[in-house]
């Protein structure tokens, strides 16, 4: 679906709530806008698939989008879960490789697609805001080896503590932190590699200490 002219300056306004989206020149906001297409996606739906084409630069817009994989065996593994308004799918973006996992709607999902032969042809016309795009991946490489430290050197409660404090930040795409997570403790287990028994008591065992507060299908942060 074609963005509609009425919507850019709404779209604008809540885009700006993204640190990386705010950043950018105004040419570049303008373009991804104006290249960006909707699509509207049921809960279960895929956007993309692992070894998918990568199709473009991407941005939750409404709902939510489970990041993840499935092993051979059947096994799944949750890696990120983005909501409205963090951009994704910057690497297959540069490199033109497949996509490296799956992307699966949360309820129902609008997702903003700026496709990617149309963005590359103006990035190739305007080069000085390659290193927007930059950013972008400079940002996520930044979260990764954050991540990567709290699971080789950390307790399990504190790397839960850290994990939900990232995702309220957006993963560092937000200014103000959200209070409220929607996410269940099983998906949150998948993320941790861990068994939801022992998300489920270093869970309470925080709840306990005054950090947070256990809602279905949500987790309130305190602090």
């Amino acid at each position: 679906m074609p963005t509609s002219e009425s919507l850019l300056p709404t779209w604008r306004a809540a885009l700006a709530s993204d640190e990386w989206f705010a950043a950018c020149s105004n040419e570049l906001q303008d373009v991804l806008l104006r290249l960006g297409l909707l699509r509207q996606l049921e809960h279960g739906q895929s956007l993309f698939s692992r070894g998918d084409s990568a199709d473009g630069l991407c941005c939750v817009m409404a709902g939510g989008l489970y990041i993840g994989a499935i092993s051979a065996d059947g096994q799944h593994a949750e890696l990120a879960y983005l909501e409205p308004y963090q951009w994704f799918g910057e690497i297959g973006l540069i490199d033109g490789l497949p996509r490296t996992h799956n992307a699966v709607a949360d309820g129902e999902t609008r997702v903003l697609v700026v496709p990617r032969r149309p963005l590359l042809d103006w990035l190739d016309a305007h080069p000085e805001h390659w290193r927007e795009l930059a950013r972008l991946v400079c940002q996520k490489l930044r979260v990764t080896f954050v991540v990567l430290e709290e699971l080789a050197l950390l307790p399990l409660e504190e790397r839960i503590q850290r994990r939900l404090c990232l995702l309220a930040q957006g993963y560092g795409s937000r200014g103000a932190p959200r209070r409220r997570i929607r996410l269940g403790q099983e998906v949150l287990a998948r993320m941790l590699g861990v068994s939801r028994q022992s998300v489920n008591k270093a869970l309470k065992t925080l709840e306990s200490r005054g950090f947070l507060r256990l809602h279905y299908g949500e987790i309130e942060l305190l602090e």
